[in-house]
Protein backbone atom coordinates (compact mmCIF):
# COMPACT_ATOMS: atom_id res chain seq x y z
CA UNK A 1 0.00 0.00 0.00
CA UNK A 2 3.05 2.62 0.83
CA UNK A 3 3.98 2.00 -3.03
CA UNK A 4 0.62 2.64 -4.13
CA UNK A 5 0.96 5.74 -2.03
CA UNK A 6 3.64 7.04 -3.92
CA UNK A 7 2.65 5.77 -7.22
CA UNK A 8 -0.66 7.78 -6.98
CA UNK A 9 1.03 11.04 -5.21
CA UNK A 10 4.74 11.12 -5.84
CA UNK A 11 7.11 12.58 -3.82
CA UNK A 12 10.29 14.92 -4.47
CA UNK A 13 12.16 11.88 -3.18
CA UNK A 14 12.14 7.88 -4.49
CA UNK A 15 10.69 5.89 -2.08
CA UNK A 16 12.03 2.54 -2.14
CA UNK A 17 10.76 -1.13 -0.67
CA UNK A 18 13.83 -0.94 1.48
CA UNK A 19 12.90 2.48 3.30
CA UNK A 20 9.97 0.85 3.80
CA UNK A 21 10.75 -1.89 5.48
CA UNK A 22 13.24 0.34 7.47
CA UNK A 23 10.33 2.46 8.54
CA UNK A 24 8.45 -0.36 9.97
CA UNK A 25 11.50 -2.26 11.38
CA UNK A 26 11.93 0.68 13.22
CA UNK A 27 8.31 1.96 14.45
CA UNK A 28 8.57 -1.68 15.82
CA UNK A 29 11.88 -1.73 17.47
CA UNK A 30 11.44 1.87 18.85
CA UNK A 31 7.74 2.54 19.69
CA UNK A 32 8.15 5.63 21.30
CA UNK A 33 8.70 7.26 18.22
CA UNK A 34 5.35 6.45 16.32
CA UNK A 35 3.32 3.64 15.43
CA UNK A 36 2.26 1.44 11.95
CA UNK A 37 -1.30 1.35 11.90
CA UNK A 38 -3.84 -0.94 9.22
CA UNK A 39 -7.44 -0.43 8.39
CA UNK A 40 -9.01 -3.52 8.36
CA UNK A 41 -12.48 -4.63 6.50
CA UNK A 42 -13.79 -7.33 7.03
CA UNK A 43 -10.16 -9.06 7.42
CA UNK A 44 -8.84 -7.18 4.07
CA UNK A 45 -6.20 -4.48 4.44
CA UNK A 46 -7.92 -1.35 2.88
CA UNK A 47 -5.31 1.48 4.51
CA UNK A 48 -2.72 2.54 6.52
CA UNK A 49 -1.79 5.42 8.50
CA UNK A 50 1.91 5.79 10.01
CA UNK A 51 1.58 8.16 13.11
CA UNK A 52 5.09 9.57 14.30
CA UNK A 53 5.44 11.17 17.50
CA UNK A 54 7.43 14.23 18.45
CA UNK A 55 8.01 16.67 21.18
CA UNK A 56 6.75 19.97 21.17
CA UNK A 57 8.28 22.63 23.56
CA UNK A 58 6.22 25.29 21.47
CA UNK A 59 2.90 23.37 22.08
CA UNK A 60 3.90 21.85 25.36
CA UNK A 61 3.41 17.80 24.43
CA UNK A 62 3.77 15.44 22.67
CA UNK A 63 2.00 15.97 18.41
CA UNK A 64 1.01 13.05 16.48
CA UNK A 65 2.20 13.92 13.09
CA UNK A 66 0.18 11.74 10.68
CA UNK A 67 3.38 11.16 8.42
CA UNK A 68 1.26 9.20 5.85
CA UNK A 69 -2.51 8.32 5.52
CA UNK A 70 -3.78 6.23 2.94
CA UNK A 71 -7.14 3.85 1.67
CA UNK A 72 -7.36 1.76 -1.25
CA UNK A 73 -9.27 3.64 -3.96
CA UNK A 74 -12.46 1.44 -3.44
CA UNK A 75 -12.80 2.20 0.02
CA UNK A 76 -12.73 5.68 0.23
CA UNK A 77 -15.71 7.90 0.95
CA UNK A 78 -16.97 5.45 3.81
CA UNK A 79 -15.45 7.28 6.72
CA UNK A 80 -12.37 5.24 7.71
CA UNK A 81 -9.48 8.12 7.52
CA UNK A 82 -12.24 10.68 9.73
CA UNK A 83 -12.75 8.32 11.54
CA UNK A 84 -9.33 7.29 12.61
CA UNK A 85 -8.61 11.25 13.04
CA UNK A 86 -10.85 12.05 14.74
CA UNK A 87 -10.05 8.94 17.53
CA UNK A 88 -6.64 10.56 17.31
CA UNK A 89 -8.20 13.70 18.20
CA UNK A 90 -10.11 12.38 21.00
CA UNK A 91 -7.47 10.57 22.69
CA UNK A 92 -8.98 7.44 22.23
CA UNK A 93 -7.01 5.97 19.05
CA UNK A 94 -4.57 3.94 18.18
CA UNK A 95 -2.02 6.37 20.01
CA UNK A 96 -0.95 6.49 23.72
CA UNK A 97 -3.07 9.09 25.25
CA UNK A 98 -3.81 12.38 23.76
CA UNK A 99 -1.35 14.58 21.09
CA UNK A 100 -1.40 18.07 22.07
CA UNK A 101 -1.96 18.43 18.08
CA UNK A 102 -1.98 16.50 15.00
CA UNK A 103 0.33 17.46 12.13
CA UNK A 104 0.41 16.12 8.57
CA UNK A 105 1.04 17.44 5.08
CA UNK A 106 -1.35 17.22 1.77
CA UNK A 107 -0.02 17.30 -1.39
CA UNK A 108 -1.22 20.91 -3.17
CA UNK A 109 -2.88 18.73 -6.12
CA UNK A 110 -5.00 16.60 -3.24
CA UNK A 111 -7.94 19.16 -2.84
CA UNK A 112 -9.82 15.97 -2.21
CA UNK A 113 -7.85 15.40 1.17
CA UNK A 114 -6.82 18.64 1.86
CA UNK A 115 -10.86 19.62 1.85
CA UNK A 116 -11.53 16.51 4.08
CA UNK A 117 -8.04 17.74 6.66
CA UNK A 118 -9.99 21.31 6.60
CA UNK A 119 -13.28 19.64 7.73
CA UNK A 120 -11.75 18.20 10.86
CA UNK A 121 -10.46 21.32 12.13
CA UNK A 122 -6.90 21.33 10.01
CA UNK A 123 -5.59 24.50 8.65
CA UNK A 124 -1.99 26.21 7.37
CA UNK A 125 0.47 27.09 10.70
CA UNK A 126 1.83 30.41 11.03
CA UNK A 127 5.41 29.26 10.34
CA UNK A 128 6.54 28.46 7.19
CA UNK A 129 8.10 25.05 6.65
CA UNK A 130 11.60 24.32 5.65
CA UNK A 131 13.45 21.46 5.17
CA UNK A 132 17.28 20.51 3.77
CA UNK A 133 17.71 17.11 2.58
CA UNK A 134 20.75 15.84 4.23
CA UNK A 135 21.25 13.03 1.54
CA UNK A 136 21.45 15.39 -0.88
CA UNK A 137 25.29 16.44 -1.09
CA UNK A 138 24.13 19.72 -2.69
CA UNK A 139 22.24 20.69 0.56
CA UNK A 140 19.39 22.92 -1.06
CA UNK A 141 16.81 23.78 0.63
CA UNK A 142 13.43 23.05 0.09
CA UNK A 143 10.78 25.39 0.73
CA UNK A 144 7.36 23.78 1.26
Amino acid sequence: MVEALYREDPSAATVTTKQIRRTLETLRSEPTRGTAVVLDVEGTAAGYALLISFWSNELGGEVCHIDEIFVRPHHRGHGYATALIESLIDGRGPWAGRPVALDLEVSPTNCRAAALYERLGFGVPRNRRMRVLLADRSSRIVRE
